[in-house]
């Protein structure tokens, strides 16, 4: 299973954002990750027609996904942030890697969280885009939700200078379709 870190080496590579360091790590059938380290959650969305990407304010493409609320389970937390970025619901999720992560923060990013290590599971899932975005008060508004084919896909986050995110969606879409295996 280590031959992922050659095919996908921007995942493979320590990432940061702010004070927080994170490491990928692709997961096996038999691996399972303690909830109560739980902080984040991410998916890379699809429909029949291909995968769903959505565009900010600022121009940026991003991954669909974000932070626990208080008392809140990933899968919630997926569903509702679905809701607020891309007007989505849930139809299914399957984890297939995790960023595990530590901050050099004082403090957690929300007093509910866990502190300094903490975990960001990845997954791909089957999504109904249902509405438009609810774009909550405080969020970064997004401006564009497309489905798009794989390539396009990757591309868009080429171009915004993400290959991270573009090699997440390939590796999701290449463990989805039965070519590359998870463990």
């Amino acid at each position: 299973m280590e031959d992922w870190k050659k095919i996908f080496p921007a995942l493979a590579e320590e990432t940061g954002w702010g004070k927080v360091k994170a490491r990928f790590k692709l997961l096996s059938c038999s691996d399972s990750l303690e909830e109560s380290f739980i902080s984040n959650v991410s998916i890379v969305p699809y429909t029949p027609e291909g995968y769903v990407v959505f565009q900010l304010e600022n121009g940026d493409w991003e991954l669909p996904g974000g932070t626990l609320e208080k008392r809140e389970s990933y899968r919630e937390a997926l569903q509702r942030e679905l809701r607020e970025e891309l007007g989505a619901e849930l139809l299914s999720f399957n984890i297939f890697g995790a960023y595990f992560c530590h901050s050099l923060a004082l403090k957690p990013y929300k007093p509910h969280l866990p502190h300094p290590n903490f975990i960001r599971p990845v997954g791909f899932g089957k999504v109904r885009i249902i509405r438009p975005p609810l774009n909550p008060p405080g969020g970064e508004p997004v401006i564009r939700v497309e489905v798009v084919g794989i390539d396009e896909a990757c591309s868009r986050f080429k171009e915004n200078s993400r290959p991270d995110l573009a090699q997440l969606y390939r590796l999701a879409h290449l463990i989805r379709k039965g070519k590359f295996g998870s463990g």
